[in-house]
């Protein structure tokens, strides 16, 4: 005990002279980086304010309704779909969840792989293949996911990146009930992927959830337990301008990649 207040000094040394010390510079030599910035004193603030802001605004004509929707989403979910997967986590086990996800993640390679190849993605092509017949075979129809430990990464493709990849504008945005924040590009290549995979019918599950809708209920439940989102927690009173920015720049960089 009696070599701990020596320690405690010596830190309390050390810690008063990198106080006072002269900060190290950075990599490319300056010591003080933002002093180098000049602002241009003629503009008005004002101006600055409007040009500050410019990189927020997304084009949404249609956001009186947008609007109304996002505070509908806002409340189904509060109410009836977050109740619903904390049942969901108190009911089923942990690795019962798991298999579940797995199983309809390897479902959604099947809209993956149709669209890189239409994108012209050889490799990417190949790589969701080869993690659709693994995990199909070795992962017992998608219950595991052993790609994923063979280093074949899931990697996601849609139609709306395929219509973006082809330079098709996003259009404005859009926010779709339940489904949460679109565009006008990306609803169209939402239907279009849910009627691609119920036209392969993959393992016959296309056809098991129009005899059993439970199926269906049973994935959204996934779906939104896989989604960490909350609404209202950014505790934000432009939490809707938030979510639409984020989404469209999110989209974006998907389409870039």
């Amino acid at each position: 005990m009696a070599e701990r207040p020596w320690l405690i000094a010596a830190a309390l040394l050390a810690g008063s002279l990198a106080v006072n010390a002269e900060p190290a510079a950075d990599g490319d030599g300056f010591k003080h980086p933002l002093d180098r910035l000049h602002f241009n004193q003629s503009l008005d603030q004002r101006e600055f304010e409007r040009s500050s802001l410019a990189i927020l605004n997304v084009r949404d004509p249609w956001e009186r309704w947008n609007r109304r929707v996002y505070h509908f989403n806002y409340r189904f979910d509060e109410w009836l779909l977050l109740p619903v997967v904390r049942g969901y986590r108190y009911v089923i086990p942990g690795f019962v969840r798991s298999g579940v996800r797995n199983f309809f993640s390897n479902l959604a390679e099947v809209p993956s792989l149709l669209n890189s190849l239409l994108q012209g993605r050889g490799k990417r092509a190949l790589d969701t293949g080869a993690r659709l017949l693994f995990n199909t075979t070795l992962g017992v129809a998608g219950l595991w996911d052993p790609a994923s430990r063979m280093g074949l990464p899931r990697q996601s493709e849609d139609f709306g990146q395929t219509l973006g990849a082809y330079g098709i504008s996003e259009g404005p945005y859009l926010m779709l009930p339940i489904l949460g924040p679109s565009n006008l590009r990306d609803a169209g290549g939402q239907l279009t992927d849910f009627l691609a995979a119920n036209w392969v019918d993959y393992l016959n599950v296309a056809t098991a959830s129009d005899a059993h809708p439970e199926i269906y209920t049973l994935k959204g439940t996934d779906l939104r337990d896989s989604i960490p989102f909350r609404y209202g927690q950014l505790n934000s009173p432009f939490e809707y301008n938030q979510i639409r920015y984020v989404y469209t720049r999110a989209r974006r960089l998907q389409i870039e990649e």
